[in-house]
């Protein structure tokens, strides 16, 4: 299975990534599952103009990402919070893609402060069906983002290592069921 970790913030310092270089290390080091790093911070993605339906119909400096997109089984998308919702970086990016049908997303938020991007969470949420997805109901909100990980992904606050294994965990469950009854699906 091919899972997609979306860092959703297009800043070059963005503090969310942290988490996202600590759940890709995490993946990478624990799962037999091939683990990609989306980071829009590096993606100058333009506007949205049309939907790219398939990599042969994207401009061909984004068709590495777009490989990414389309061959995904799976994806978790960390963002901070930007007025009260994910960021515009993460928004343009799905917009220009078709629907995520019965692909599974995990949600992940965070920021500085005491909340850790809560309301994103809801408005990802939201989202998530819209796109035809299935959103795992377990979500890994992180406050004070920049006291539990360092700018490599390392976890410096143990205490909270037992939030992200139950968002790992349950996270797994869902995608490999998904993915498992999509295949069968797809079979009859």
């Amino acid at each position: 299975m091919r899972i997609e970790i979306i860092s959703g913030s297009a800043r070059t310092n963005s503090v969310t990534k942290r988490v996202a270089l600590h759940l890709y290390k995490l993946f990478s080091e624990n799962t037999s599952h091939d683990i990609g790093l989306i980071d829009l911070s590096v993606w100058e993605l333009p506007p949205l103009q049309k939907v790219f339906v398939s990599e042969d119909q994207t401009p061909d400096h984004l068709k590495p990402l777009s490989e990414k997109i389309f061959n995904a089984d799976a994806y978790i998308l960390v963002t901070p919070e930007y007025n009260g919702s994910y960021s515009p970086a993460l928004k343009n990016l799905l917009d220009h893609y078709p629907k995520q049908h019965h692909k599974a997303f995990g949600i992940v938020t965070a920021s500085n402060g005491a909340f850790g991007g809560m309301r994103a969470t809801q408005q990802l949420l939201l989202l998530v069906p819209a796109l035809f997805g299935v959103a795992s109901p377990y979500l890994l909100i992180v406050p004070q983002v920049d006291k539990k990980f360092s700018p490599d992904g390392e976890l410096l606050e143990q205490s909270f290592s037992n939030n992200v294994h139950n968002f790992v965990t349950e996270f797994l469950w869902l995608s490999e069921n998904v993915a498992k009854e999509k295949s069968a699906v797809k079979a009859v």
